[in-house]
């Protein structure tokens, strides 16, 4: 096969919440969750104020069912998950099937809206309606969260061939010449020590730099 033709596997992000109403089935919506080839990479229990919820719902201020959802939303504690997967956003959105639960059970009966959600307000489960507003969502959820572009494969073969490889190269060549009884080990605590990255420590007098 051609080197430019190698498959990427792309992974995405999105939020999952789990609302008031449904709090009582996390357990089974999370085994759901791993059962359609989801990663859970974090997951939160809190309760939102009316003012996080106004803020996390921006994009509806104004409509009439707003105060309503913030009222909902901030009733009682909710479970925030950051889910990933390849076409992570379309895939939980089609689980988590259409906004209102009582049409969800007529169009769509399979999906967790039909299963676990009441009415068109109380449907259960929220999900990201775009890579963006999941970009947005789950550090709102997640302000520690570091989201990332992968970097591309003209770039990774750069950085290995300007970083990593030089580095490898000289520990397997000390390898080859200590012969050491447990190679992997003996290696693994040379690339600790001899890291480019590692910050370098000047042993003896502190030199002061001249004002």
């Amino acid at each position: 096969m051609d080197q430019t033709s190698y498959p990427r596997i792309y992974v995405e992000r999105t939020l999952a919440l789990i609302k008031p109403d449904a709090i009582k089935k996390v357990g089974e919506i999370e085994d759901i969750i791993l059962k359609s080839g989801f990663i859970i990479l974090q997951k939160r229990r809190l309760q939102l104020s009316p003012e996080q919820c106004s803020d996390f719902y921006a994009d509806h201020y104004g409509k009439l069912f707003f105060p309503t959802l913030t009222a909902f939303m901030s009733s009682g504690p909710i479970v925030a998950l950051s889910l990933a997967r390849d076409n992570a956003v379309a895939h939980w959105k089609s689980i988590i099937g259409p906004v209102n639960s009582t049409k969800a059970r007529e169009s769509h009966p399979e999906c967790l809206r039909a299963k676990y959600g009441t009415s068109d307000l109380k449907n259960a489960l929220h999900g990201s309606d775009s890579f963006h507003a999941a970009e947005r969502e789950i550090k709102f959820m997640f302000p520690n969260s570091v989201i990332e572009p992968f970097p591309s494969r003209e770039a990774s073969e750069e950085y290995l061939s300007k970083y990593v490889n030089p580095t490898l190269l000289h520990g397997l060549t000390e390898l080859c010449k200590h012969k050491p009884h447990n190679p992997c080990i003996w290696l693994a605590d040379w690339l600790i020590k001899n890291s480019p990255n590692k910050p370098k420590i000047c042993e003896g007098a502190l030199v002061e730099e001249a004002e």
